[in-house]
């Protein structure tokens, strides 16, 4: 999360939130809102097979709508595509990043 983690503290300008999104995002200081919505993130990433109707139910009933649940399913899947052709080509971003 090298690089990512650099563009995250610029966004919210909070060091301490990243080191605990770094160290558990599920006992990060952060609304339940967006817990629920990394957990989906996590699951989609981690075992995609698992995600199922109950998993976007439960999105929608945090306060996320279709489209919003639909931009997280999409984002999640880009960076899983991108990592994976990245890994997969022996490429490592944070070699090439400079912040």
């Amino acid at each position: 999360m090298t690089h990512h983690g650099e563009s995250l503290r610029r966004l919210v300008k909070d060091d301490a939130l990243v080191a605990q999104l770094k160290e558990d995002f599920e006992r990060a200081t952060l609304p339940e809102k967006d817990k629920e919505m990394l957990g989906y993130v996590a699951k989609l990433t981690r075992q995609p097979a698992t995600v199922e109707e109950a998993d976007v139910v439960a999105l929608r009933a945090a306060g996320f709508s279709d489209r919003e649940i639909l931009d997280i399913a999409q984002i999640t899947a880009y960076f899983a595509f991108v990592n994976r052709i990245a890994e997969g080509l022996g490429v490592t971003v944070e070699a090439y990043w400079s912040p």
